[in-house]
């Protein structure tokens, strides 16, 4: 807990950046106020700056010592298309998004280590600051490392951590091995021939092929799928017909699976693409299926032994060992970190925003990211620098 209390002075810092940035929400690869922003802060602290890795990404680097070793700690900074309802005055001020994912509060905490760590470098090696544009949906961790993310700035490990609802505030929790699933979308297109509603018989009726594929997707897990195996397959759009008179030529359907393998996300694909294709050849309609139309899919996030190790360790120095869950239930949401984990090994933690009774929800409008826990978060990332790169005594 000593590593907490260095941390408090910059508990009313962390508090503003955070609330100045939940005001401001910019989403996937428009972040360049939020850049600026975090860069500003960065060459204050006087660390050297990258701007512009990953079209909004920054990375900042901090050496202390003689050692060649190098880790990199992972913050991501983009916010999300929903209608903030809180009231408070931070709001967003921009109509429509808002950071209900906690970014703001990630960007904040991992600002406030790089701030202690240039005061306070008891640490041997290289540190790199990622400030990762376009987690939600977009790949920007991907779009990163396209961009020579680890070529600029090679790591032995990298490290990234996320608020969750349901674990108390400031107490960690981290596993070796899958955490994260895996994200895949998927659009459908039903295409039949269009009739009056009247006359349903002299077309082909998209809207009853679409209903049947929709009831048939639910028997991919639950039918072919092992029942030791988590996945998740899910409808998240429907969109056909314009009027109340007549049967449409064309239903799209849209959505996403999760799982924990490859094995069972190739399984799924099959599945999906031959449920498709047998309901429509049936019912004499035809349909076609797109997967990741719009952007790539996130991998598992697997977190490597020796790295989770590191990160138990930290963890445990600032929240207490009773404060460490290490037996975690991974979760079916997803988390473009992994594509980081496939390059470099790397740990994953969930640090506890809260009751979800409260405003800790993620993805919800009444969302927003707890205060408490920005001195927790950022003990955390300065307990990792120190243990992973330990100085010389």
């Amino acid at each position: 807990m000593t590593t907490v209390k260095k941390l408090s002075e910059w508990h009313e810092p962390m508090r503003q950046w955070r609330r100045h940035l939940h005001q401001f929400p910019e989403t996937a690869f428009e972040e360049n106020e939020t850049a600026r922003f975090i860069a500003a802060r960065l060459r204050e602290f006087g660390l050297d700056v990258h701007e512009g890795l990953g079209q909004t990404g920054v990375v900042a680097s901090l050496e202390a010592g003689t050692s060649s070793r190098k880790i990199a700690l992972r913050a991501d900074m983009d916010a999300l298309f929903i209608q903030e309802q809180n009231t408070f005055a931070h709001r967003s001020k921009h109509d429509g998004k808002m950071h209900a994912c906690g970014h703001d509060g990630h960007s904040a905490m991992l600002l406030g280590a790089a701030g202690y760590l240039s005061r306070h470098p008891q640490f041997d090696g290289t540190v790199y600051f990622i400030f990762q544009p376009a987690e939600e949906g977009r790949a920007g961790a991907k779009r990163m490392i396209d961009d020579g993310l680890f070529k600029l700035f090679p790591v032995d490990f990298v490290f990234g951590m996320h608020n969750y609802h349901d674990i108390p505030e400031g107490h960690f929790a981290v596993k070796s091995g899958p955490m994260m699933a895996s994200f895949d979308c998927f659009e459908i297109v039903v295409t039949g021939r269009a009739s009056h509603a009247a006359m349903p018989h002299l077309g082909n009726d998209a809207i009853v092929a679409a209903a049947q594929v929709i009831g048939a997707l639910q028997t991919i897990v639950s039918r072919t799928v092992d029942p030791l195996n988590s996945a998740v397959v899910s409808i998240t759009q429907i969109h056909g017909g314009d009027t109340w008179n007549a049967l449409p030529e064309s239903v799209v359907l849209r959505g996403t699976f999760r799982c924990f393998t490859p094995a069972v996300q190739e399984l799924i694909v099959d599945k999906i693409r031959k449920t498709v294709e047998g309901i429509c050849a049936g019912l004499g309609v035809s349909g076609s299926v797109a997967f990741n139309p719009e952007n790539p899919g996130y991998p598992v996030l697997v977190n490597a032994p020796d790295a989770t190790e590191l990160a138990l360790l930290a963890a445990a120095k600032v929240a207490g060992s009773e404060g460490v869950d290490l037996c975690p239930v991974p979760s079916m949401g997803s988390e473009d970190f992994a594509f980081m984990l496939q390059q470099v090994p790397g740990c994953y933690v969930w640090i506890g925003n809260g009751p979800s009774e409260g405003s800790c929800l993620l993805h919800n409008p009444h969302y927003d990211f707890n205060d408490a826990i920005l001195p927790m978060g950022a003990a955390y990332w300065v307990s990792l620098v120190e243990t992973v790169l330990p100085a010389e005594v």
